[in-house]
């Protein structure tokens, strides 16, 4: 007998670990690599499952193409209230869009600071301190994929004291051109080593000794963190101690091919759940999103204090843009950082190609 309902996660075990196990005679998941967020429109995945896991720069778009199912249809409103206030950091708040909420936060993420003790000594607080470690120790920046413009938004985030975004520029001219200019005293040899590395692939190549001594910005891997042999520490401060990092993580969206029936709404109701978040999603490979097991003592000495480590850092990150055009345009400015940052261009052409792309992708006032 086939399960009611089929899913797509993402290959890796704090994709897919924790969703499977739980999936049982209900949902049957199928798995893409973490590149599959951005190499397969929304719609289609959509067309195909009942459930899809999406990071939230998807929901524009996922809104323009009319495929996913509003939370506001699926839950009561005091729910999904009580579920943004127990949420760590924006991880829920970020998929909002155009009024609604258009999935679950079942994982939470951020850009932190990823090191190895025996090869860094301790992690530096600030850029200042990290590009000083930079002369004696190999650095490397996350650059593969769509990391160049996400490592690019969280230094901007640790320079900037004002909104993340000025009105409807993707950052202040200034603030960039400092941002730029860290980034490029760090694309160093360990950064060009590095340049094809997705964060999974970075984080394996630390563990085995044949990565960077640091990261200062990577995605949070708790799998990474049990071992010792890799730590975590929150971002790298700015001038001001503000700590810049982008939002990962990811949630799970019900498309409008899913029949919503009071077993499909038990289910993610379950996997949203102080009792699961705490216990069975973090016993599983999973990285929950409610703050509660972020602060829980158990979970914390389970995954080598990653989380207590990281906190202050996704309680303060900054969201991502998510409206319909944003994984166009976080490819095409992601493409053209890492070019210039690899052949030392100046910084003025570039970003003002990267401002171009967004003014190009961009609607004004869209992300509400």
């Amino acid at each position: 007998m086939s399960t009611p309902y089929r899913g797509l996660t993402w290959d890796h075990p704090r994709g897919y670990a924790a969703l499977t196990a739980a999936g049982g005679d209900l949902v049957a998941w199928d798995r893409h690599p973490l590149e599959g967020f951005e190499s397969r429109p929304i719609a289609e995945q959509a067309a195909l499952y009942d459930l899809v896991v999406i990071d939230h720069p998807h929901v524009g778009e996922a809104v323009a193409a009319k495929c996913l199912v509003p939370l506001e249809d699926v839950f009561p409103a005091d729910e999904l209230t009580l579920l943004g206030r127990a949420a760590i950091g924006p991880s829920f708040a970020s998929y909002r869009y155009a009024g609604r909420h258009w999935a679950l936060p079942l994982d939470a993420a951020t850009q932190v600071l990823a090191y190895r003790p025996d090869l860094a000594g301790p992690p530096p607080a600030t850029w200042d301190a990290v590009i000083a470690l930079a002369d004696r120790a190999p650095v490397a920046l996350s650059l593969a994929g769509p990391h160049a413009a996400l490592s690019f938004q969280s230094i901007c985030g640790a320079l900037s004291a004002g909104s993340d975004r000025p009105g409807d520029r993707f950052v202040d001219p200034d603030v960039g051109r400092e941002a730029y200019a860290i980034m490029a005293r760090l694309t160093g040899d360990a950064t060009r080593r590095s340049i094809d590395r997705n964060p999974i692939a970075m984080l394996e190549a630390m563990a085995a000794g044949d990565g960077p001594a640091l990261c200062p910005l990577i995605y949070g891997y708790v799998n990474y963190a049990a071992a010792g042999t890799v730590r975590f520490a929150d971002a790298p401060t700015g001038p001001d101690g503000r700590i810049g990092s982008t939002l990962g993580g990811t949630g799970i969206a019900v498309s409008r091919r899913a029949a919503v029936t009071p077993e499909l709404i038990d289910h993610l109701r379950w996997l949203m759940s102080d009792a699961a978040q705490r216990g069975f999603i973090p016993d599983h490979a999973g990285q929950p999103s409610l703050r509660s097991a972020w602060t829980d003592d158990r979970v914390d000495a389970a995954a080598n204090g990653f989380y207590s480590a990281t906190r202050a850092t996704i309680t303060a990150a900054l969201v991502r843009p998510r409206h319909d055009g944003a994984i166009v345009f976080q490819t095409a400015a992601s493409g053209l950082l890492r070019t210039a940052l690899i052949d030392g261009a100046p910084a003025g052409p570039v970003l003002d190609a990267v401002e171009a792309a967004y003014a190009r992708h961009h609607e004004p006032g869209a992300e509400t």
